[in-house]
């Protein structure tokens, strides 16, 4: 789920053993590529299915603008007056909420009355200078289309306090459904926990990008967030303890308070899945239940930081006993109070855990789920053992284990999605190399880790749920497509601190739970919910990246401080190509592999991670070119040869070798071309390892670059 300690995964920042990786693409296999969608006419996430722009001129809000809604229904209504309150801050426009039975000029129509075809969430929204009008089939339908129209407004929109602007929403047509009914983010509240307020605010932010699954990481080593009457001692010593933190005396929600939460999330139309974890990460109930260690004696409440450390004692009948009836009474309660399909069981970390023991969890937390008729949810491990047909996975493996399908050293976690196919589960897709937001974005991020590879915005966007568990060629996928429930992105706080790559000292700066949750999920959140929405022939990154930057304005105007992550084009930032910058292309870094300091080593391109190996500083000459020196070597780059000669480093002497032509190409990217011959630098192809060399201009993605 979140391990630090996994398999030993080899980090993409080492880049160590590029030379034995073998480079057989070719230029022209890679330029073979697919059309890019068109461009999109407004700059939306997540993408629509179809949209378009209308002549004519858009509609003007004022102050006498009403919101319409076509229908009795306490739920519509309820939509069209969250969007009168979305609306008055910024607008200063206190806008009357009617119902209609017609669709009335100069109004905001929202109509839950439309053709059943558009299903529970889809919508239609058409504008021109008479009005607005959302249709959809159901009031859910109608909150997504919500979202879309925010975004046709000006950025300020989002502010809460009143702007002087006009409020025009552009003539448009658009058409939208999801790819995927499952779309979900995940809250660890547990390593660190988030007061109620802060919750709410992070319910808004993700149902601003059509998320519409809350999962609550409720209980872990160091802390149990729910209030369970029937075993108070679960807060009173459960709840003492955070990731770094003791004493704690309100660090969990209470009956009401969870309510609340899911009451709130109600109305965002966002179901709440509630995590109580096991039989690992359970130090915090071991701590507060005697009964549930073998010795019968409590543990010590635990603050630190390790994983795989707790486990139920489940090596006798007496104490399997003892956790199948904690398991049911505390289920019992949780779901009292989730009206949610779904509760969450856990189940990975466990590596003490014997086939036996784990088998013995998995009975009595399912048939206590069960029993107060929840539908299952726990993570891929969970399928290693006897599940109801009905269940939910929650899938969280990486590159490595992609590698590793059908060899004959498939990983265990492949075996554990085998297994959990075949007994008929389904699955939300959370692969941790692309939707793990606690990841380091690179090696200058402050918090979170990177056992799983460093994720730039770019890998949060760049892959497909039906070929998460596919060989790395996109063939031989173990989940079938019509097994794929969704997706979701997910935020642990084991390291929300900063200098998270070291443990915490006296010193160590904790940003606001709230603050750590928006420079890590934005702009990944909104990534992993178009993956989640839109359909993937619609997906295009280059079109992303233009579309995302238009969403910095709203997140600033809104208060969320995002990370303004480079290789997007945001508003107001000049770009220069003088400096120390890293050079991208096909989502891949140029790289000085394991920062080697030889004359004569051929930098690759491997997965970014913005380290000194990856930093190239461009220096102008004077006659219009620059040299790149490497920030690990200290040595530049240099072209040697004619067309397909390698790119090497050498110390530099500033000839015109070391020379290159820094041209702007498309899409904020640039050529990069060698003073002497003219010829690009160019990638072999988009993988780890690939050979960079210098070719004839053949309008290849992979020789256009990012200088960022």
């Amino acid at each position: 789920m979140r391990s630090s300690h996994r398999r030993g995964r080899r980090l993409v920042a080492l880049a160590t053993a590029v030379a034995a990786l073998p480079l057989t693409a070719t230029l022209s296999q890679a330029a073979a590529a697919p059309p890019a969608p068109a461009p999109a006419p407004y700059a939306l996430v997540p993408q629509p299915v179809s949209q378009q722009a209308v002549a004519g001129a858009g509609f003007t809000l004022t102050a006498q603008t009403r919101i319409a809604v076509l229908s009795r229904d306490s739920a519509a209504v309820g939509v069209g007056t969250y969007l009168a309150k979305l609306l008055a801050p910024a607008t200063g426009y206190d806008l009357a909420v009617v119902k209609d039975t017609r669709v009335p000029k100069n109004a905001v129509v929202l109509d839950p009355d439309g053709p059943k075809s558009l299903g529970a969430e889809g919508y239609t929204l058409t504008s021109d200078e008479h009005g607005v009008v959302v249709r959809a089939h159901g009031a859910e339908g109608l909150f997504r289309g919500v979202q879309t129209l925010r975004q046709l407004l000006p950025a300020a929109v989002e502010s809460r306090s009143e702007q002087t602007r006009a409020w025009t929403v552009p003539p448009a047509k658009i058409s939208d459904s999801p790819r995927y009914e499952y779309r979900g983010v995940m809250l660890d509240v547990a390593r660190r926990f988030y007061p109620v307020a802060q919750v709410k605010r992070y319910i808004d932010e993700a149902a601003a990008y059509k998320i519409n699954t809350l999962h609550l990481h409720l209980t872990d080593d160091q802390g149990w967030r729910l209030a369970i009457d029937a075993v108070p001692d679960l807060t009173k010593v459960g709840a003492s303890t955070q990731s770094g933190f003791t004493g704690g005396s309100d660090w969990y929600y209470s009956a009401a308070d969870y309510k609340e939460i899911v009451s709130y999330a109600s109305s965002r139309f966002m179901t709440v899945v509630p995590e109580i974890d096991g039989p690992g990460h359970t130090e915090a109930a071991l701590a507060s239940v005697p009964g549930l260690n073998c010795d019968d004696k409590a543990k010590a409440p635990y603050s630190g930081f390790d994983v795989g450390i707790s486990l139920y004692c489940l090596e006798d009948g007496t104490h399997i006993g003892n956790t199948r009836r904690f398991l049911a009474a505390v289920i019992k309660e949780v779901a009292k109070l989730t009206p949610g399909p779904y509760i969450h069981l856990g189940g990975d970390e466990t590596p003490q855990a014997t086939p036996e023991q784990y088998a013995a969890y998995v009975k009595a937390a399912t048939s206590a789920a069960t029993g107060r008729n929840k539908t299952v949810m726990g993570w891929h491990q969970l399928g290693q053992s006897a599940i109801p047909a009905d269940s939910i996975l929650q899938y969280w493996g990486e590159d490595d284990d992609r590698e590793s399908i059908g060899t004959a050293e498939e990983t265990r976690s492949i075996r554990e999605v085998r297994n959990g196919v075949a007994q008929g589960a389904k699955f939300v897709m959370s692969p941790s190399d692309h939707a793990y937001l606690d990841m380091k974005y690179d090696v200058s991020t402050p918090y979170g880790l990177s056992w799983s590879g460093y994720v730039p915005v770019q890998r949060s966007y760049e892959w497909d749920p039906a070929t998460s568990t596919a060989k790395p060629d996109g063939t031989g996928a173990v989940v079938p497509a019509k097994k794929i429930a969704g997706v979701e992105a997910a935020l642990w706080a084991d390291r929300a601190y900063e200098g998270s790559n070291a443990l915490p000292t006296p010193t160590t700066r904790w940003p606001e739970p709230q603050d750590y949750a928006d420079y890590m999920s934005f702009p990944r959140l909104p990534a992993l919910a178009e993956v989640g929405w839109s359909p993937q022939s619609a997906r295009d990154w280059n079109s992303f990246r233009q579309r995302l930057a238009q969403q910095g304005p709203r997140w600033t105007a809104a208060g969320i401080g995002y990370y303004a992550a480079p290789g997007i084009p945001w508003p107001g930032v000049v770009k220069t190509v003088e400096g120390a910058h890293s050079v991208e292309t096909g989502g891949k870094a140029l790289d000085n592999p394991g920062g080697s300091t030889s004359d004569g080593t051929e930098p690759v391109l491997w997965s970014p991670n913005r380290g000194a190996n990856q930093t190239w500083t461009f220096t102008p000459q004077g006659d219009g070119t620059y040299t790149m020196l490497n920030k690990s070597s200290g040595k530049c780059a240099e072209a040697t040869g004619g067309a397909g000669a390698a790119v090497v480093q050498r110390t530099c002497d500033n000839q015109t070798g070391q020379r290159w032509r820094i041209t702007p190409a498309d899409n904020d990217r640039y050529t990069i071309a060698a003073a002497g011959s003219g010829l690009l630098l160019t990638a072999a192809s988009a993988t780890n390892g690939a050979k960079v060399t210098q070719q004839p201009d053949t309008g290849s993605t992979l020789q256009r670059w990012s200088v960022d």
